[in-house]
């Protein structure tokens, strides 16, 4: 008898490649645009570093962990998510601190035991992206929107991007309270796993798609009714950045994830493509993680793409190599209506092909003009007060300080001043 490949894997065979290389190509290329560096973890890392991290009593750890004892009786396992070995290998090799912004991504395999289906495996490859050292909300609904460009790049026209806030600590403690104190009388109509979590952890009710269990939560406390005012009113700044940034979107109040990590935004991107199961991306902010880890007190903000899923979805682009040049142009912004203009800008030259940088925790221009040069860029791009009353940014050549005025807004005008040097 043939020996058959085990349950939950398969082969990606020759014919199936190219869209497979397709996507990874578009995520290189659109991750470099927003100044993303590739990191590459091992495949397999102590099992405590996914219990501390991910938490002891989610799913991803109480039920689908592939975990064995190697020769050294050390506990191993097959990584079945990204993040927590990217924070181990920043931490380790000290990638982030005094006030840097570290933003790397990764492709791989990842591995977790739970029931096959529909572009679903027990070994599955998944697109990561994590932003360590900013806590602003300009930086949440950056990323958000950069996976927006990735996914509308493949073709997916209509990828809904959904957001929620599960608050700190805090205010998310005095949820939990209310969500328990409100599911505890209807106890027994729950499934046995959330019977469980009822004790636990009620807000991973919340993810339960036990289709009675998803009609029970739909009556439930929300969690935006039980945020503190700072992670109110940083939610309020996630949505007008997403506004600024023209991305469409949508208020999940029942989106939590399933990681414990998760603090303020979190957020999912769903395609009517998938079917019942119809997120091909969610991830969210993670401000207390790396010190949970013995780090530094760092936040942090990532997201995974399921990446079987997103092959089954996209459509056929040409094929593009990976974009390694340093940016083409860094923003300086002087002052908060500097910075939601910046934040256009950004968006309006990246969507014509132009590495961007642009750091919304800066704030004195020479700190600016530092990071421009640090960051390889060609040119500065300098908007602030003057320059938004009189409608002309300052285009400024890093070589040699040559400076002149462009006209604001004229993405295409200044596009071709930048591929004439």
């Amino acid at each position: 008898m043939a020996i058959k490949s085990a349950k939950g894997t398969r082969d990606i065979l020759p014919g199936e490649v190219g869209g497979w290389q397709r996507v990874e190509s578009a995520a290189h290329r659109i991750f470099a645009l927003y100044g993303f560096r590739e990191i590459r973890t091992p495949i397999f890392e102590p099992t405590e570093l996914f219990v501390k991290s991910t938490g002891s009593d989610t799913d991803i750890v109480t039920k689908e962990m592939y975990t064995f004892t190697d020769r050294g009786d050390r506990s191993i396992t097959l990584r079945p998510e990204g993040t927590p070995g990217v924070v181990r290998a920043v931490l380790e090799h000290r990638l982030v601190g005094q006030g840097e912004i570290e933003r790397l991504y990764y492709l791989g395999p990842m591995f977790r035991y739970e029931r096959p289906q529909k572009g679903r495996y027990r070994q599955f490859s998944q697109i990561g992206v994590e932003a360590f050292g900013s806590a602003h909300a300009a930086t949440d609904a950056e990323i958000m929107q950069m996976v927006i460009a990735l996914l509308a790049d493949l073709g997916i026209a209509d990828a809904l991007l959904q957001i929620n806030s599960v608050g700190h600590s805090e205010c998310r403690g005095v949820y939990r309270q209310a969500l328990r104190d409100a599911l505890m009388p209807r106890r027994d109509e729950l499934c046995p796993d959330c019977q469980r979590r009822l004790d636990v952890n009620p807000l991973r009710i919340l993810d339960c798609k036990t289709p009675g269990c998803m009609q029970i939560v739909a009556t439930a406390p929300r969690i935006l009714d039980y945020l503190c005012s700072d992670c109110s009113t940083h939610f309020a700044q996630v949505r007008e950045c997403l506004e600024t940034l023209s991305v469409r979107h949508e208020v999940n109040p029942r989106l939590v994830r399933g990681l414990d990590y998760y603090t303020r935004t979190t957020f999912e991107v769903v395609s009517d493509k998938l079917g019942s199961q119809n997120a091909i991306c969610g991830g969210g902010r993670y401000d207390d993680l790396v010190a949970s880890m013995g780090g530094p007190a760092v936040p942090g903000f990532g997201f995974a793409i399921g990446e079987d899923r997103l092959v089954m979805v996209a459509a056929e682009m040409p094929g593009a190599g990976p974009c390694s040049a340093p940016a083409d142009i860094y923003i300086v912004h002087l002052g908060p209506e500097a910075l939601k203009e910046g934040l256009a800008a950004a968006g309006a030259l990246r969507a014509r092909g132009l590495a961007t940088r642009i750091d919304p925790d800066a704030r004195d221009l020479k700190k600016q003009m530092s990071k421009a040069a640090g960051w390889g860029a060609r040119y500065a791009l300098l908007i602030g007060e003057r320059e938004l009353q009189g409608g002309k940014y300052a285009l400024k050549r890093m070589a040699d300080g040559e400076q002149h005025e462009v006209p604001a807004r004229q993405w295409d005008q200044i596009r071709l001043e930048i591929a004439r040097a």
